[in-house]
């Protein structure tokens, strides 16, 4: 087909930008390329000063020519964390967690049994960290988000100014277990971050908690699981845990009263009328606790321990700890929360939230996994559906979704 004049012009000029802009993107992407090389090269004597030898250094940058820019845009997108409680909770403790914890500590009670022994951290505890960090070692099958560590800390302390020096650090003791042997340069991955193996620790810190429980010689929580839950109570009872106790209480409050902040006994919280959700009697009334309502008094409150304090050691947020003593409790058989959250629907199981993706995916809305867990994909295809059904478009999995979507 011939063209016009005026059009052999324009696409003649719009041929000459494309190409001009191709330029320009590989010349910029060239620089960067040889500053992150040249950085590369400057930090083997920082390396060096800190006894990583030359092969390690050369063994551990084999192939590292680029920044990842992956970790760069998920370093730069840290939102703060604004969905409400039960959205937090509803992904982390449910059926599929509990059911997996239970089956697992089957599978390992010799282990957990001897690891219990030794550390005198409860065994359900450190099953609800596994599934916390990497639901139960699933995640780490998964090239998308497991990644080189070196990499990854090094294209931290080139390129993110805020995260440079902590990246530095854990990159030269990421190096130093590669010189150990522990593991080697093709299974040193992690998380973006630098977090590693099933319980997801930074090498830092597994420099000052990873244990060989199996006895091969290697510190391995990549490949070991025996390795990863003893590196796990390790941390936690050098951190305090005090073993033969809980976390702390589901508890009901007396209407109409004000509370102290800080803590006090088990039983001076008695005292002012505070009981267990459960009705079941407090342990350790001269243990002390602190009152925790992260959603509001309608909602569940607890008396927190010391142990729930030892478990932010591991994460230092107070969701995170919970939801661990919360998962660890419902593997046990201790049963669940006796007060639900506050929330503006009808809760489904997650059997029905796996259904409700397959349906939203059937009916062209989704197109991520039936994992039941609802993230930003689910929650814009109910959306999205939501608004098409004549409903406030919300994004929560509730009953009323599902109904709708059974119809169709």
């Amino acid at each position: 087909m011939r063209l016009n004049p005026g059009i052999r012009r324009f696409a003649g000029t719009a041929a000459a930008a494309l190409v001009g802009l191709g330029i320009a993107v590989f010349s910029t992407a060239a620089l960067a390329d040889a500053g992150f090389e040249r950085w590369v090269a400057s930090f083997r004597q920082t390396a060096a000063d800190n006894g990583i030898s030359r092969s390690t250094y050369d063994r551990a940058f084999r192939g590292v020519d680029s920044v990842d820019p992956e970790v760069l845009e998920k370093a730069r997108y840290q939102p703060e964390f604004t969905a409400p409680v039960w959205d937090y909770f509803d992904n982390r403790v449910h059926e599929d967690s509990v059911a997996n914890g239970r089956a697992l500590a089957k599978k390992y009670k010799s282990t957990l049994d001897r690891i219990e022994a030794r550390y005198g951290v409860d065994r359900h505890i450190l099953l609800a960290i596994w599934s916390m960090e990497t639901n139960y070692g699933e995640i780490m099958k998964n090239d998308k988000v497991m990644r080189n560590v070196v990499r990854s800390l090094a294209t931290l302390a080139y390129a993110d100014k805020k995260r440079a020096k902590f990246a530095r650090t854990q990159l030269i003791a990421a190096l130093k277990i590669l010189q150990s042997g522990d593991i080697d340069e093709s299974h040193l991955t992690g998380s973006w971050a630098g977090a590693m193996g099933h319980t997801q620790f930074i090498p830092t810190s597994y420099q000052a908690f990873a244990v060989d429980f199996d006895g091969n010689g290697r510190r391995d929580i990549w490949n070991s699981v025996p390795d990863a839950l003893a590196t796990a109570a390790n941390l936690l009872r050098k951190n305090g845990w005090q073993a033969g106790k809980t976390w702390g209480y589901e508890v009901e409050l007396p209407e109409g009263r004000k509370f102290p902040s800080g803590s006090m006994t088990i039983s001076k919280w008695q005292a002012l009328g505070v009981t267990r959700a459960n009705g079941k009697p407090f342990r350790q009334g001269g243990d002390r606790a602190e009152l925790k309502v992260p959603d509001g008094r309608n909602g569940p409150t607890f008396l927190m321990t010391k142990n729930f304090f030892v478990l932010k050691a591991y994460n230092n947020a107070d969701k995170y700890a919970l939801a661990v003593g919360l998962l660890a409790d419902e593997i046990a058989g201790y049963g669940g929360l006796v007060r639900d959250w506050n929330r503006p629907f009808t809760k489904l199981s997650f059997v029905e939230k796996q259904e409700l993706q397959q349906r939203l995916s059937m009916n062209g809305y989704y197109d991520g996994k039936f994992d039941g867990k609802i993230g930003e994909g689910s929650k814009t295809a109910i959306k999205a559906f939501q608004a098409q059904a004549g409903l406030t478009p919300d994004g929560h999995p509730s009953m009323e979704v599902l109904t709708k979507l059974r119809k169709r």
